[in-house]
């Protein structure tokens, strides 16, 4: 059957470099593209409405070296495409063109006719909550510490005296580093007396730090498990924050009832894929204690890499490529 895995995401993006090398390996056609390049490097065109024809837009997406027609584009593998740039507009017409190409270019890649996305750029939104992942775990059975979402200092002073010893994780932004690039916030232990009317700028999640002996993080794809206990050589609260090839990484087996609320938690959001992030406290069910679940995370590090990109490639292609 003809097709193509069309991947929304930005250039550099060694993850879906992985994934593109297992769809060739299989011989399944691949578009790659990134919205912000919209002009000379992305052009498309789509047409609806022409009497009888179908009720879904036809058309082509098309860049310096490849090219698909919608109706050709039978899975979508959205990653991380890059923030709108128009940095040749002035700022009003900057905001304008990138609220346009979102409600254009955008909508359009979310709403192809395609069998399967992985996943869905609504989906992925949905999920990326912090707040929405800790009360969908909690419904589901995890064990959840105890979390306290505020901007209000005296809030979070009587949370650190009734929970303590407490840490502060952002929720998602990514402040600028030297030199304009992404830089990071770590999860990191919070001093109770450096809790003052700062906090009150903006909202912060404070949680209390479980006795956890290891870290797990598990990634999902389809019906299938990829489960690694992590530790930095150096103990660190956030194992992120330091040399990633100098990670120790270890396999380790689920319980069957943890993979289950896994399985049930994707489902929750319609997502085939997550990355999931556990403390562990011991060696039993309930001892696996949810931090969080990336619908999109990274997994490129990891041992089993190979393998996570052949089962992508495989989730991508389940019902049409293949029997």
């Amino acid at each position: 059957m003809s097709g193509t895995v069309l991947i929304v995401t930005a250039l550099e993006d060694v993850t879906a470099d992985m994934v593109i090398k297992a769809l060739n390996r299989q011989v399944v056609p691949v578009v790659r593209l990134d919205p912000a390049d919209i002009g000379p490097q992305l052009h498309f065109s789509a047409l609806i409405g022409t009497g009888a024809g179908p009720a879904a837009w036809s058309g082509q997406l098309a860049t310096a070296t490849r090219a698909a027609d919608f109706d050709q584009i039978k899975a979508v593998y959205h990653r991380r495409p890059s923030p709108w740039r128009f940095d040749e507009l002035d700022a009003q017409t900057r905001q304008f063109a990138g609220t346009e190409a979102r409600h254009g270019l955008a909508a359009l890649l979310a709403n192809l006719p395609a069998e399967r996305y992985l996943s869905h750029p609504a989906a992925l939104t949905h999920a990326d909550y912090k707040t929405v992942q800790l009360q969908v775990a909690t419904r589901l059975g995890f064990p959840v510490p105890a979390t306290l979402v505020t901007n209000d200092v005296n809030a979070a002073r009587a949370f650190a005296a009734e929970h303590g010893p407490i840490i502060y994780k952002p929720f998602r932004g990514l402040p600028v580093g030297d030199g304009e690039r992404t830089g990071a916030i770590w999860a990191q232990r919070v001093d109770p007396a450096s809790l003052d009317e700062s906090i009150e700028v903006t909202a912060h999640l404070f949680q209390a730090e479980v006795p956890k002996i290891g870290d797990v993080r598990v990634t999902v794809v389809g019906d299938r498990l990829f489960a690694w206990r992590i530790a930095a050589p150096d103990g660190a609260l956030d194992w992120r924050r330091g040399d990633w090839d100098a990670l120790i990484h270890n396999p380790i087996q689920p319980p069957p009832a943890v993979a289950d609320r896994m399985f049930s938690y994707l489902k929750h959001f319609s997502l085939r894929f997550g990355c999931f992030d556990f403390a562990l406290t011991g060696e039993d069910e309930a001892d696996w204690w949810f931090l969080e679940c990336n619908p999109n995370g990274q997994w490129g590090w990891l041992p089993d890499a190979d393998d996570i990109a052949e089962a992508v490639a495989n989730e991508l292609t389940r019902g049409w490529w293949r029997p």
